[in-house]
């Protein structure tokens, strides 16, 4: 059986295994202690969470409930009640007297409608005949689980309305392409608001890795091209999707959820369209050349279908540096046309119960694509108590060069971008019209448990954890940017994700980059930019420092199911380096042009070469034939006024949680207080070489601690016990053994 084979770095460190233990034992404590007082105290919770929240929160909670009256916060609650007499006398007088007013009972439910101040709920929450207090939330179709705790259910964003439509941001008229085991285009996940697929076009690349000139010899919209890609065509397959992969990545992208009451499992972008290109056979399995040539087909069919994201939920082993290796320059000429690619970090964060680091695949380790990492929802849409997957591969990238004379030198990039949910996610689950499963859940029943009773054709759904669900609910996101502006490059996307994402506790730079996806900030930064930077930059008309922003950049703190949290201001740039400041979004930096690729004390350019004008078929020019890289000679790559922050990280030590082992909160906490070097001059290219000022982390990034390295394993489907079922990034079910490197130098 042919796999993915991923011939990748792992880092073992195990002096972390008794850490570990104690912050076990330290969290157990805790949570004993905590129990032991709610048993004293004998009180159950009446407030509820987000009235908590509201009532806590320093700055403006923005619900309807909440208001203020004569320099109070007043907010509308309903008060539930077992007292004796139906009339709550008592505790309607007692809510007069605490300031506040009774607006209504019911008859359902012995219940009261009031309006407090916040100072009041303590003594009503003490009162014996209370059992619950509620906000007087609004009364609409409730969002998914996904949309809330992404932010992708606020106001800057959109309002589930009804079953047939939302209000505000849904992604419409963005095309994802969905390079993955193909897509069960009749799921309702799927659909529009009048039950159409929303499926755009379904082709199968799987084998054409090996016949790559048929795609790329024939012009767009020749005989000889519309011929073959009639061959390609799947659109009336049975079961286009028979491995189960990628309808359930596509549904968690772009699903629409609404069509179900009980249960909404509703996307990120629930109106953008998906392409399907099936690049994985039926086993889940397939080649880095036949996801080439589905790269390669994106390319010539983008303008058609508008794909604007590719989202590749799926990773190849590579020792090879970025610069060489062929998936990530495949993906680095989509980036350069334009298109954002969104992938899979890889699901190696742990091997034998250790806490590995290096272990980012192809292409995640190219520093054109948004490579995404894996958190831990806990079951609840709150985010304060999200972590970091232990099975979500960590940084820094491992892929190297090695010179005529035999010296490697690592690439080491700051890898992942951001981290977004990835543990039991419910979505899509691909069947045929007789209710044949797909492979996914054939062998794996345990991925429908609990879901029985919404196990109907056309709305069957099953649960996944890894990084392959994580990148989805990124490239959603994207959708919902491009849509409020489709202005915006694909560095630039990054660059938002990133200063926008929230950064967790405890992890660190190489474990969820900036932080965890906030689609709340991402949609309203992008909405402040103008919507003519990408056209502008194709017309040569974008010059450094040149003004971008088209209003005030919003406030960089964003409030998601009832949680206010500050922004990382955190964004990698040049692979080692983290930049801040205002001016990365007010004045054009040239490192957003999708072209650059800047690295270390190097820069590279793309050019892209296209087909001539053709009148049978006028947008041929618009279509790439080549692509081709070459070295920077001079340029500005960030202008003056960008804070460069790198040299906080300090020498990178493991133990001293330095480096890229900082924690990006810490790092994050740094830069909010106005910590980082201003550029006097920018960062700019003279012969060649990149001019920095105050780079720690450039060519001297290492794990020196006295660390093994060891090689050789084969992508293989894995059962995280603690974090449900992870399906890694390809199947083969093999492992191979290899002999473990010398413990990492210098370099």
């Amino acid at each position: 059986m042919m796999g993915f084979l991923m011939p990748f770095i792992v880092l073992i460190e195990r002096r972390l295994l008794r850490p570990v233990m104690l912050a076990l034992l330290s969290s157990l404590v805790l949570i004993v202690g905590l129990g032991a007082q709610a048993g004293a105290s004998g009180k159950p919770r009446k407030l509820a969470r987000d009235l908590e929240e509201a009532v806590a929160s320093p700055v403006e909670p923005g619900h309807r409930w909440v208001q203020h009256k004569g320099g109070q916060r007043l907010v509308e609650a309903l008060i539930v009640s077992d007292a004796t007499n139906g009339d709550m006398t008592n505790l309607r007088e007692h809510v007069l007297r605490l300031g506040g007013t009774v607006g209504a009972s019911f008859a359902s439910v012995q219940a009261l409608m009031v309006t407090v101040p916040t100072s009041a709920l303590k003594a009503l929450d003490e009162r014996s005949d209370v059992v619950s207090i509620s906000p007087n939330r609004t009364a609409r179709r409730a969002a998914s689980s996904l949309e809330l705790t992404t932010g992708a259910a606020t106001t800057a964003v959109r309002t589930a309305t009804g079953s047939t439509s939302y209000a505000g941001l849904d992604g419409s008229g963005i095309g994802i392409a969905v390079l993955d085991s193909g897509v069960m285009a009749s799921h309702l996940h799927l659909a529009n608001a009048a039950g159409v697929s929303r499926v755009l076009r379904q082709v199968s690349l799987v084998g054409q890795g090996a016949n790559l000139a048929s795609i790329t010899a024939n012009a767009p919209g020749s005989t000889a091209g519309n011929n073959y890609e009639n061959t390609l065509n799947t659109n009336a397959a049975a079961m286009p999707d028979r491995y189960g992969h990628g309808s359930h990545v596509a549904a968690i992208a772009a699903g629409r959820g609404t069509y179900r009451t009980s249960y909404d499992t509703t996307g990120i972008a629930p109106g953008a369209s998906i392409i399907d290109v099936r690049v994985l056979g039926a086993d889940g399995s397939g080649t880095t050349a036949d996801v080439i040539a589905g790269l390669d087909w994106v390319l010539y069919n983008a303008k058609q279908y508008n794909i604007r994201i590719v989202n590749l939920s799926l990773s190849a082993g590579s020792t090879s540096s970025w610069l060489n290796d062929p998936l990530a320059q495949a993906a680095r000429a989509v980036v350069a046309s334009g298109i954002v690619v969104v992938t899979a970090s890889g699901n190696y964060g742990q091997i034998g119960g250790d806490t590995t680091y290096g272990t980012v695949g192809s292409p995640g380790h190219d520093p054109s694509v948004i490579t995404v990492g894996s958190s831990n929802m806990k079951r609840t849409t709150g985010r304060l108590d999200d972590v970091v997957n232990g099975f979500s591969s960590r940084g820094p990238t491992r892929g190297s060069v090695t010179s005529s004379t035999g010296v490697r030198t690592v690439d080491n990039l700051l890898k992942p971008d951001l981290v977004a949910p990835g543990n039991a996610m419910v979505s899509a689950a691909a069947t045929t019209s007789a209710g044949e499963w797909n492979l996914l859940a054939a062998r794996h029943p345990q991925l429908l448990s609990g879901l029985n009773s919404f196990q109907t054709y056309r709305q069957t759904l099953m649960s996944l954890s890894g990084t392959s669900v994580s990148a989805p609910v990124v490239s959603g996101a994207v959708a919902l940017m491009l849509q409020a502006n489709p202005g915006l490059t694909p560095p630039l996307v990054k660059a938002i994700l990133q200063y926008s994402a929230q950064p967790l506790p405890n992890a660190s730079l190489v474990e969820q980059g900036a932080g965890l996806l906030n689609v709340d900030g991402a949609v309203r930064l992008a909405k402040a930019l103008k919507t003519d930077i990408a056209s502008k930059l194709a017309a040569g008309r974008l010059n450094a420092g040149q003004a971008i922003h088209a209003t005030a950049l919003p406030t960089p703190t964003s409030t998601v199911a009832g949680e206010t949290f500050n922004w990382s201001r955190i964004v990698t740039v040049g692979g080692r380096h983290i930049a801040t400041g205002d001016a990365l979004f007010t004045q054009f930096q040239p490192i957003y042009d999708p072209r650059v690729n800047w690295v270390g004390t190097s820069a590279r350019r793309a050019t892209l070469s296209y087909w001539p004008y053709n009148a049978a078929y006028p947008n041929a020019s618009t279509v790439p034939n080549g692509v081709t890289e070459s070295p920077m000679a001079s340029g500005t790559l960030l202008t003056p006024s960008v804070q460069l922050a790198t040299a906080l990280a300090g020498a990178s030590s493991f133990t001293g949680k330095s480096g890229v082992f900082l924690p990006s909160a810490k790092m994050s906490s740094w830069l909010i207080s106005g910590s980082g070097q201003a550029l006097a001059s920018g960062v700019v290219l003279s012969n060649g070489v990149v001019l920095s000022e105050g780079v720690v982390l450039s060519e001297g990034v290492v794990l020196s601690e006295g660390v093994v390295l060891s090689e050789g394993v084969v992508l293989s489907e894995g059962v995280v016990l603690s974090e449900g079922v992870v399906l890694s990034e390809s199947v083969s079910g093999k492992r191979r053994a290899s002999a473990p490197l010398a413990p990492l130098a210098e370099n």
